[in-house]
């Protein structure tokens, strides 16, 4: 028995109808509020000379550089059209052609990591402060606030995945339709136990993967639960928990796209065993997307991260274990001297 589920009605993208004020604004304020305590009380847990104020700025000017990257990556890299290349204006522009208030639409993740890490270093350096040991206490937090952008994703009935069977399947009101005159929509809609209608030419929503949902999962709350209860305190060296956040999200969302739904020529190597098959269904180990190569790269990143910053930790700890072993021998010599003294 299948158990596909339809978008919930409730669910709707304004928070009250006929207001510019969205659900998907609102998971931003909390994911970045629940970053900004977790973040608070390590720097309070481990009695750092840290005022309030300075790490409320640090973490200011860190989401100021995230909102610009994240929206100059999603309109002038992942944007196919162009559209923002020839309308640079319109970047950050928040009204449609209609002047109708839209908000700023289209967020993209790696291009708000990088701009996030740019604001707090430049933020960091100006204030002197070691902005490695508070991007450990940043990036064993994010993990728990990024769940809540991704359930904004889904009330926002975006980012949704490929075409599935599986009972968990979400029927998305957004989603392409496809005819049900073409054999593997009849085929599909069967096997979701749905009922295929007799003229070939209306089109028939199918269930997607909740692709959203499994980001919030693998890439939120179980990092978060990894890092925060096994690793925060744990670390073996300073940079330890950015190399393995960096690491871990590269590799759940290799994983996890390619479940996700391909956007426009999204496709970067395509190895179908049957070209015929559709993309909005295709699922094989041999077929990636372009966001799988940034994936990649973030898992290069993680462990460049840990290599660079261990051996970091290990010159710095030389000078420490030469300058203990001189002063060994030096009251080892002291001693020497004493007892010939005595003994003349």
């Amino acid at each position: 028995m299948h158990l596909i589920i339809p978008f919930p009605q409730f669910l709707q993208p304004e928070i009250i109808p006929g207001l510019p004020f969205r659900w998907y604004g609102m998971m931003y304020l909390v994911a970045f509020a629940i970053t900004y305590v977790l973040t608070l009380y390590q720097v309070k847990q481990r009695r750092l000379e840290v005022s309030t104020e300075t790490v409320t700025d640090f973490f200011f000017w860190g989401i100021v550089g995230l909102l610009i990257g994240a929206r100059l990556f999603s309109a002038l890299i992942f944007d196919e059209t162009g559209y923002y290349w020839r309308n640079p204006l319109r970047i950050f522009w928040p009204f449609d052609e209609s002047r109708r208030f839209v908000g700023i639409q289209g967020m993209n993740y790696y291009g708000g990591l990088l701009g996030a890490v740019v604001g707090f270093m430049i933020y960091g350096r100006r204030k002197g402060l070691d902005v490695v040991d508070f991007g450990d206490m940043m990036t064993a937090a994010i993990p728990l606030g990024y769940t809540f952008g991704r359930v904004g994703n889904f009330i926002n009935g975006e980012l949704f995945g490929r075409v599935t069977t599986a009972p968990w399947g979400v029927i998305f009101p957004h989603a392409q339709e496809f005819p049900a005159g073409e054999s593997w929509v009849q085929e599909t809609a069967r096997a979701a136990g749905l009922s295929v209608p007799a003229d070939p030419s209306v089109l028939v929503n199918l269930p997607r993967h909740p692709t959203q949902l499994y980001e919030a999962l693998f890439e939120g709350v179980i990092a978060w639960l990894v890092i925060w209860f096994f690793l925060r305190n744990r670390r073996p060296f300073r940079g330890f928990i950015i190399g393995i956040y960096v690491l871990s999200y590269g590799a759940f969302r290799f994983v996890i796209d390619y479940f996700r739904m391909p956007l426009g020529s999204d496709y970067l190597l395509r190895f179908a065993s049957d070209p015929s098959i559709p993309p909005y269904r295709l699922l094989t180990p041999w077929n990636f997307i372009a966001s799988q190569a940034w994936s990649l790269l973030m898992v290069v990143a993680g462990i460049v991260i840990l290599i660079v910053f261990k051996r970091l930790s290990l010159q710095a700890a030389e000078p420490t274990a030469d300058a203990g072993e001189t002063e060994s021998r030096g009251g080892s010599r002291r001693k020497l001297r004493k007892r010939i003294n005595r003994i003349s």
